[in-house]
């Protein structure tokens, strides 16, 4: 039972307390530091505020000279999505290819790696794992950052990534409540709608949030998407029947039966933005039984934190926010804060053996290698590498390198590239059956030249304007490699089909290993 002190300073410290914002800057500027006096318990890194893990590190002590208790959040899921490595891809692959190798002791030892180290670096909560069920292959946002689409293979993994995560003091934050699998609008632009009833609910997207809670995991995170079956009215995030009614609830109610941190999806994806206002829906998330405000990715500066934490002053003044809720949510996330400090002090990461080629190793196992009509003999000289490149969604980013030229120049040297996107194949939109497709390989194969070619693709399946290039590709050069970085769902095709279950640089490495008649398997 939490007791109330109704000063206005408590009420102004809870209210920074449950905001996770974030900065810009690869130093704490002297506002953040400022907040973290005043009762700003958490901060959110992103790849702008990450050059080396030398200068995480120093950030972090910085921060943590201000508050000892303090969360350093981070969204380091691996693969396709990372911050510690945003500049050169990830050395860990992402979950679909763990789930594509269904090696649970696999999973956990990449966690566990991942998560030594984050904590190394002083950070100490990753919004990571992703536990949706990817039952829609034509997810825009999910695809690759899930573990696959049987409900128990991901809930097997996202167990074992809690499990890993954990062991080297890092709280996991499972996303995104109560499933974000089965959409086909990104969250970031739009609010994405599922009208799955409550049994599909509870045999698929909730499968793998029960076995996370079951692992233990410290924090969940909700996802802005409408489930009708729920709540016809609110996404998740701000829905008191999502989060009080189904997460919270005891097991025997039906019930997640979790007791730990809620976090919010960044609260200025315009699936909230756009129809309530970051601090309208910042109140009603708090009221509907999140705990802490996730906000930073794109506003990320002080005038965003005053804003939120006045909002939530001024609702509870209002009684538009129980004050006895919002200082629950307050005491929940410093009790995270006290975990993350202890397990830290307890040297947790430093009791793991370091596995430096651990991501390598299981990139090598997720392949999926299809061999053409002929035998597949390797280039021997410089290859030249199409990039054929969908626009990327904002959880990824543009800034991260992806594909598996870098790694093919190194080892074929000499090798070129060039990228390819819908805008280059011109006269159709990109739309199937058009005039586009033989104009953009007419560039491939003056640019190709007489090297062989590598096709690189990310989820051909959902690109028409690619699928009609590659198909063009491969019948003017039928001795052309593909290599799928996306989720594999379209028939493998070419001289050499490589199905690397997502774009991080060891998949690109494992990869081009076996192009270059190299090495496969773990």
């Amino acid at each position: 039972m939490t007791t109330l002190a109704r000063g206005s300073d408590t009420l102004t410290r809870d209210a920074l307390a449950v905001l996770q914002p974030g900065f810009t800057g690869t130093t704490a500027p002297d506002w953040l530091l400022r907040r973290l006096g005043e009762g700003l318990t958490s901060v959110g890194l992103f790849g702008r505020n990450i050059t080396s893990p030398e200068q995480l590190a120093a950030l972090t002590a910085q921060l943590r000279a201000e508050r000892a208790d303090v969360l350093v959040a981070i969204d380091e899921e691996g693969g396709d999505v990372t911050r510690m490595e945003v500049r050169t891809g990830s050395s860990f692959p992402g979950n679909l290819a763990l789930g594509a190798v269904d090696d649970t002791a696999l999973t956990q030892a990449v966690a566990r790696e991942l998560g030594r180290r984050l904590a190394e670096c002083g950070v100490n909560l990753n919004w990571a794992p992703s536990a949706d069920v990817n039952s829609n292959p034509d997810n825009p946002v999910i695809g690759v950052r899930s573990f696959g689409a049987d409900p128990q293979l991901v809930a097997r993994h996202t167990a074992a990534y809690v499990r890993g995560l954990q062991a080297a003091g890092v709280a996991a934050c499972t996303k995104h409540f109560p499933g974000h699998g089965d959409t086909a609008v990104d969250s970031h632009h739009a609010l994405p709608r599922i009208d799955a009833d409550l049994d599909t609910l509870t045999t698929r997207e909730l499968v793998p949030f029960r076995a996370a809670v079951a692992a233990g995991t410290k924090a969940v995170m909700s996802a802005h998407i409408l489930l009708p079956a729920l709540d016809p009215a609110r996404p998740a995030t701000l829905s008191p029947a999502a989060l009080h009614g189904l997460l919270r609830a005891p097991l025997t109610e039906g019930g997640l039966g979790f007791e730990g941190l809620v976090v919010t999806d960044g609260m200025e994806m315009r699936a909230i933005s756009a129809a309530y206002g970051i601090e309208r829906g910042s109140v009603l998330a708090i009221a509907a039984g999140a705990d802490a405000i996730c906000v930073g990715g794109g506003l990320a500066d002080e005038d965003t934190v005053l804003r939120l934490r006045d909002a939530l002053v001024a609702a509870v003044r209002a009684g538009e926010l129980p004050e006895a809720r919002l200082a629950d949510a307050a005491a929940r996330v410093r009790a995270l804060g006290d975990w993350a400090r202890h397990a830290s002090g307890a040297g947790a990461a430093e009791g793991i053996a370091p596995a430096p080629e651990a991501g390598l190793r299981a990139a090598r196992r997720a392949l999926r290698i299809t061999p053409g009509a002929q035998p597949y003999q390797p280039p021997t000289g410089p290859a030249f590498v199409a990039a054929f490149t969908p626009v990327a969604n904002i959880a990824v980013g543009d800034e991260t390198p992806w594909g598996v030229a870098a790694e093919l120049a190194r080892l074929l040297p000499g090798t070129a590239t060039a990228t390819y996107g819908s805008e280059d194949a011109p006269g159709d939109g990109g739309a199937p059956g058009g005039g586009g497709a033989p104009a953009l390989i007419a560039n491939v194969l003056a640019d190709a030249a007489d090297r062989r070619i590598v096709a690189v693709v990310r989820d051909v399946h959902r690109h028409a304007w690619m699928a009609d290039a590659l198909d063009a590709l491969l019948a003017a050069r039928p001795d052309t490699v593909v290599v799928e970085m996306g989720v594999p769902q379209a028939p493998p095709s070419g001289a050499l089909h490589i199905a690397t279950h997502g774009a991080a640089r060891v998949c690109g490495l494992a990869a081009a290993e076996v192009i270059t008649g190299g090495v496969a398997g773990g």
